[in-house]
């Protein structure tokens, strides 16, 4: 309801073609500001979701439990079979180089309203980084 439509008893000082507002009045946002009695809706809840580098660690260990299984011969035979290159193949199992507490953490992480908390480049920095004592220092916490 906009400001022109909001009905109001006219006082005696007040000009006739004016209206005085009354009560709470609550601003709203669209492509003209408009005053409403009611109040706005509550702000939805954020959507959360495992993070991309969260699931990319979990591929990790998925592709290399089948070739441990003997599912697949190796990892060329995995880029093959997923359609992907064998350097991509090798990034994501680079991934399973980092310490097993971090490895945990990461699986932790949550993408709260698309957000992602870090990237998979910055976590494969950390996983390079060379001892678990090194990477831990070098994962951002």
């Amino acid at each position: 309801m906009t400001l022109d439509q909001q009905q109001a008893a006219p006082t005696e000082d007040a000009p006739k073609d004016r209206h005085i507002l009354t009560g709470t009045l609550f601003r709203r946002r669209s492509s003209r500001v408009t005053l409403s009695e009611t109040p706005p809706p509550p702000k939805p809840e954020p959507v959360r979701r495992p993070a991309k580098v969260a699931r990319m660690l979990a591929l990790a260990h998925h592709l290399q439990s089948a070739i441990d299984r003997g599912l697949v011969a190796d990892r060329a035979a995995v880029a093959r079979k997923l359609g992907l290159t064998r350097a991509r193949v090798t990034q994501l199992l680079d991934l399973l180089l980092l310490a097993p507490d971090l490895q945990q953490a990461v699986l932790a992480l949550e993408a709260v309203d698309g957000a992602e908390p870090m990237s998979e480049r910055a976590l494969r920095a950390v996983a390079h980084a060379g001892s678990w004592v090194e990477q831990r220092a070098q994962f951002p916490r």
